[in-house]
């Protein structure tokens, strides 16, 4: 697996490199975003350990242009820094971040934190056509979803191919904040022409079929003034 750390402070660089490759990684290390984005581009890295805070283009608009970018695997991304107020957090979140983790830190719950983080990567990798959470199965070979929710028997949801695609794109990063020009651009990319809040008509309706009460959304849910999460917990 290997690792970017982009963090400007050469001192917390180094600690991070040094805790990472002792565990097993392979690091590459810069100190501003113009280099962050060079780099990913050229090695497209498993996990991306991303300060907030650099000179050049900070760590907001790195995340930002980084999941702008069409590969076959998108990296997991740890934000580092400083700030830890919740609008910071749910900020960085719906950029794309995947954790937040505010300094000072432990190294070993950074490590800790990268593991989890890469554990999601393997699972994926070893069932790439087969994804679970606690209440659904999703078939991507066959296209399906199934919905099994407490005892009741399992349910084959019969969804349109916009929603299979964004209810597949939801589970597989849980608990990730998206913003609705993030869907556009995953779920439609160049092909989208339209007002951004069409997202919200197609998130409207996928509600009504897995939600038990789509007035009160249980997986699908709204962070307020950002755009959409999906947890399974």
């Amino acid at each position: 697996m290997e690792i970017l750390i982009v963090e400007d402070e050469r001192e917390i660089a180094e600690i991070i490199q040094e805790c990472l490759e002792a565990e097993g990684f392979s690091c590459r290390v810069c100190y501003d975003g113009h280099s962050a984005l060079r780099l990913y581009s050229e090695h497209q890295p498993d996990l991306v350990v991303l300060d907030l805070r650099l000179p050049g283009i900070d760590g907001l608009e790195v995340c930002n242009q980084i999941r702008q970018k069409t590969v076959a695997h998108d990296p997991y991304i740890l934000m580092l820094t400083s700030r830890g107020e919740e609008i910071d957090r749910i900020i960085g979140l719906s950029t794309g971040a995947d954790d937040y983790y505010v300094k000072p830190f432990s190294p070993r719950e950074l490590v800790a934190r990268v593991r989890a983080l890469l554990r999601r990567r393997l699972r994926e990798g070893d069932r790439s056509q087969l994804i679970r959470t606690k209440s659904f199965t999703i078939d991507l070979e066959q296209h399906c979803i199934s919905l099994h929710i407490d005892a009741e028997p399992a349910k084959q949801l019969d969804l349109s191919s916009s929603e299979f695609k964004l209810m597949a794109l939801f589970v597989k990063h849980p608990g990730r904040v998206w913003e609705r020009v993030q869907l556009i651009e995953k779920l439609w990319g160049d092909d989208f022409f339209g007002e951004e809040r069409v997202i919200d008509t197609h998130i409207a309706r996928l509600r009504k079929k897995v939600e038990p009460h789509s007035s009160k959304p249980r997986f699908i849910q709204t962070v307020v003034g950002v755009g959409y999460k999906f947890e399974d917990l």
